[in-house]
């Protein structure tokens, strides 16, 4: 199993037509058991194709020409018109949406995050590279052309979210190289507003029973760790999934007001800090690596004693 989707999701891709589009098409056509894309949507280009993928004017159309529902979208437009193909997305009845797009107005990422509540679906990202289910289906170009993703991404019990889309990749690349395959992995995105969380996502895992542990990708900046301890201690403590936590960005606490990378790792208080943020985890019985290579171990080594104390997936 995994969450989000699998094999049987069906999505379109709006701004199929651009060049990044295009590419991450491709990928996720040959990626696995070859994604379901019904459709794509760009304005002006009826009756094109992509890769044999129909083109259609909007996603009432792609709708339409489907004859169902469609669960999900991948939206690669520029960041100017993101706000309307998601609102046009989310009005059509899909309940995932995907946004690869950046730079995004944080005005116009509230907008959509509040209509997808509204509308009982979920956002992943913006600025994000998708989700990946291991050999079977990936949304977005997440790992890249479908050979490297099959290289780096591999069947197991090992959840994984990131808030940058390249270290989804090289985590899952670490893990499988030490033998833990994925359940699935999710690149959130790094901006200060996304739609999807750590705490958000985790009740996903923790019901999946493929997953036996998690490994997060974290950085200076936001609340997000907060919202994750504060979960993870809300849980009865036979029913935590181990988690083992990469703090990037340690330098910045040294370096008020320093930002790197992302748009979301501005450290606007005590709080951001990743030095408060590893304290946090580790109350919540959340393990900080000191470096990417010493996560398999640790998850390995959680997963173990949480299975001999009794609490291995059966008992979730």
């Amino acid at each position: 199993m995994a969450i989000l989707i699998d094999s049987d999701t069906t999505f379109i891709v709006q701004g199929i037509t651009g060049r990044e589009a295009v590419n991450l098409t491709r990928e996720c056509l040959d990626y696995g058991a070859g994604a379901r894309i019904v459709g794509g949507v760009t304005p002006g280009r009826l009756g094109r194709e992509v890769h044999g993928v129909p083109v259609f004017d909007t996603v009432a159309q792609a709708v339409e020409h489907h004859g169902a529902p469609i669960d999900g979208s991948v939206v690669t437009v520029p960041p100017a018109f993101t706000r309307d193909a998601v609102f046009e997305a989310l009005e059509n009845g899909i309940k995932l949406v995907v946004i690869v797009t950046e730079r995004i107005p944080r005005r116009d990422v509230a907008a959509m995050v509040e209509l997808a509540g509204l509308r009982g679906a979920r956002i992943i990202g913006p600025n994000c590279l998708g989700i990946i289910v291991p050999d079977v289906i990936k949304m977005g170009g997440i790992g890249g052309p479908a050979k490297n993703a099959a290289q780096a991404y591999t069947p197991g019990p090992i959840g994984v979210i990131s808030r940058s889309g390249g270290m989804t990749t090289e985590m899952s690349s670490t893990l499988s190289a030490a033998g833990l395959g994925q359940s699935a992995a999710v690149s959130i995105g790094g901006d200060a507003i996304i739609g999807s969380t750590y705490a958000e996502l985790m009740p996903l895992f923790a019901a999946d029973p493929q997953t036996q542990g998690i490994v997060i990708y974290t950085e200076p900046g936001g609340r997000m760790e907060a919202e994750l301890a504060a979960w993870t201690l809300a849980q009865e403590e036979s029913r935590r999934l181990p988690i083992v936590a990469f703090m990037a960005g340690r330098f910045m606490d040294e370096m008020p007001g320093m930002s790197f990378g992302h748009a979301g790792t501005i450290v606007e208080g005590k709080e951001d800090t990743a030095s408060e943020k590893i304290t946090r985890l580790g109350n919540a019985g959340i393990q900080v690596a000191e470096r990417i290579e010493d996560i398999p171990e640790m998850i390995g080594s959680a997963i173990a004693a949480h299975a001999s104390a009794g609490n291995g997936a059966g008992a979730r």
